[in-house]
């Protein structure tokens, strides 16, 4: 995983907010004003000095609490996602949601002094696209979109491309990689993504 792959992963964790029930529609200003919260977060987490431990669970946390964890993992499963269960889709979400932390957080102290901008937001149809910079050590500057909607009823961080990649999608191959590894067995899936990561 490259360093460029972990830091998407690592802005995929806790790169959602929400707003009270009531709020007015998502606007230009809002999801620049979201971002902008977000990136000093994961600014200061980075910076933070935490060991590995605290920043698996400070991500996870951000994650369940700003993400919409539950579009993300579906879009994750892909198509087997149709086929699951109530529960096992609930029990997924959870265990994904721990396995993304995992995974991107041991890749943390690659991006040790490392930053980003928020630069401006413009509005694509029915959600909005804002534009940061990511500045590593020993990296060109390269650009990091976030895309954000209120589609669910809250105003939320639903994906991301670094530099055109489009990660959610990069998740959703991994995943269905896996799932193919285990014969298309969901529950195999969700007990191995515990430890992985």
């Amino acid at each position: 995983m490259t360093r460029r792959t972990a830091l998407a992963g690592l802005l995929a964790v806790p790169t959602a907010m929400a707003f009270p029930s009531g709020a007015l529609a998502l606007n230009t200003a809002q999801a620049k004003s979201l971002i902008d919260s977000v990136v000093t977060e994961i600014n200061a987490i980075i910076n933070s000095g935490k060991s590995e431990t605290q920043m698996y669970a400070a991500f996870e946390k951000i994650f369940a609490r700003y993400a919409d964890v539950p579009i993300i993992a579906r879009s994750a499963l892909g198509v087997a996602a149709r086929s699951a269960s109530a529960a096992q889709m609930n029990t997924f979400t959870t265990v994904f949601r721990g396995y993304i932390s995992r995974k991107y957080g041991k890749r943390f102290r690659e991006f040790i002094g490392g930053r980003l901008e928020v630069n401006d937001a413009r509005q694509v149809k029915s959600f909005y696209e804002v534009k940061t910079t990511a500045f590593l050590k020993g990296e060109s500057p390269f650009e990091v979109v976030f895309l954000v909607s209120d589609k669910s009823g809250k105003n939320l961080f639903f994906n991301l491309f670094i530099e055109g990649v489009n990660m959610l999608a990069s998740e959703r191959t991994e995943i269905g990689a896996m799932l193919d590894r285990r014969g298309g067995n969901i529950d195999k899936l969700i007990a191995d993504l515990k430890t992985a990561g």
